[in-house]
């Protein structure tokens, strides 16, 4: 008997680490089939393969990946115009390797610097008279061009600088009390338009500091602000909201692991983290509980469809009992759905476990399976976003963050909201390594701003 059982695990552990090869082989799989919630599964699965090929740096997986997302995503009538045009572009880098001899010619120009088309705004704050630019990526000089406008006629300044290969979602105009318009736009598909126009002359000087572009403007009235206590980025769009549901609290503890660290606790700071950076990004935040109170679960999703919220955001941490406890980490994203694998009841009935009141289990279950699933697909694409957010903030600073993935499960937080819903699990709070840091305040405020990175790349495409 004992040898069934550790048969009967070994071989649950290794259908758990499935690797890229036997994922892809299960979404092609499902692509063979007519059914919509079989490619739904292989959507979700290339989905999870191109998160980890951007982690790993895997060229080829990438490939596979886009085009499994673009033949299911248009198969589910899913917007995968991104996806496809990614796809577009990967086949004309690996379509161009071979080139003939006898056609190669000399270039008449050649580029002073190569760089990464891919450089993004992230924010724009002020600093005294100092216009900060920051990019996701380190800027080189080159990749600076700027020149002055001077309208005789009108009597109008303007001050233009060019960054190469940089994107911006929106246009934005920047506020000065000094300068009467600032404005950042996207001139062309490689080039970030910075324009600054004023109806006298300004002394402009520029700098780059690693990813900042450094804009330093001083006009005759020019004043000494006091620098700002906090970034401010640009304000994407003031009129989201966000509602942030720390998990567990009060008489609540939720898991209990590592050093008898307490998953009510992290989860609260990661969440005033994440509601501290997005509030400053413009966005209207609520939190479910800003104390350490225990909330019904129902109650969480009520306060969200109160509040007319965009997104719901639910916060945790796992935890694993026993031996396993030393082995198992990760961080992963749950999205609402009736359970397909064992390891996701598992979790679900470890965070559903506080709340039972509201319907006994088999009517939980009976609920799940007549959901209606307009938020299904949506509620995916978030929790897609905020996996790969938390993943591409943590692995710049910390090594062995694990890719745990995005899953479906049944977890009855979310049931009930109006509106797109993702359950995040920070961590295994019973891990060592992991639980150390999930107590560290600069780990949860990379990961908080990994989250708000997540989301403001599910608003931005969607």
């Amino acid at each position: 008997m004992l040898k069934l059982f550790l048969l009967f695990f070994l071989l649950f552990i290794s259908l758990e680490a499935s690797t890229n090869s036997e994922l892809l082989k299960r979404a092609d799989g499902y692509m063979k089939s007519s059914s919509t919630s079989d490619t739904f599964r292989a959507y979700d699965d290339y989905k999870t393969l191109y998160l980890r090929s951007m982690v790993d740096n895997d060229s080829s997986l990438k490939l596979e990946a886009l085009r499994g997302i673009v033949k299911s995503g248009e198969r589910l009538s899913i917007d995968v115009s991104k996806y496809s045009q990614e796809l577009k572009t990967l086949l004309q880098k690996s379509s161009y390797n071979k080139p003939e001899p006898k056609e190669m010619k000399k270039s008449e120009h050649i580029e002073d610097v190569h760089v990464d088309p891919l450089h993004r705004l992230k924010s724009a704050e002020w600093r005294e008279d100092v216009l900060l630019l920051e990019f996701d990526k380190q800027l080189a000089s080159s990749q600076i061009e700027h020149f002055t406008l001077h309208d005789t006629i009108k009597g109008r300044y303007r001050y233009v600088f060019d960054i190469k290969t940089a994107m911006l979602t929106d246009s934005q105009n920047i506020k000065s009390n000094d300068i009467d318009r600032i404005k950042i736009a996207q001139f062309d598909p490689q080039i970030l338009r910075l324009v600054i126009d004023h109806s006298e002359k300004i002394e402009v000087s520029h700098s780059v500091d690693s990813k900042t572009l450094e804009v330093k403007l001083k006009t005759k009235t020019s004043k000494v602000v006091p620098a700002l206590e906090s970034v401010v980025p640009i304000k994407r769009d003031r009129g989201k909201v966000i509602v942030i549901d720390p998990g567990h609290g009060g008489k609540d503890p939720g898991a209990v692991g590592y050093r008898r660290y307490r998953e009510k606790i992290v989860v609260f700071d990661v969440a005033k983290e994440l509601e501290k950076i997005l509030k400053s990004r413009g966005y209207k935040v609520y939190m479910t509980r800003t104390a350490d109170r225990f909330v019904k679960l129902s109650d969480r999703t009520k306060f969200a469809n109160k509040k007319g919220a965009n997104i719901f955001v639910s916060i945790h941490a796992n935890a694993i009992d026993g031996k396993h406890a030393k082995k198992v980490h990760g961080v992963e994203c749950y999205f609402l759905s009736p359970s397909r694998s064992e390891r996701a009841k598992k979790v679900a009935a470890q965070e559903n476990s506080a709340d039972l009141s509201d319907m006994n289990i088999y009517g939980k279950d009976s609920y799940l399976n007549f959901l209606n699933h307009h938020n299904t697909v949506a509620s995916n694409k978030l929790a897609i976003d905020l996996q790969r957010g938390m993943l591409g903030a943590l692995a710049k600073k910390y090594s062995g963050v694990k890719d745990g993935g995005v899953r479906e499960g049944p977890f009855w937080v979310l049931v009930g909201a109006q509106m797109p819903s993702v359950l995040v699990e920070v961590g295994f709070i019973t891990h060592p390594k992991e639980a150390r840091r999930l107590v560290d305040k600069n780990y949860l405020k990379t990961m908080a701003l990994g989250l708000a990175d997540g989301i403001e790349r599910y608003f931005a495409n969607n």
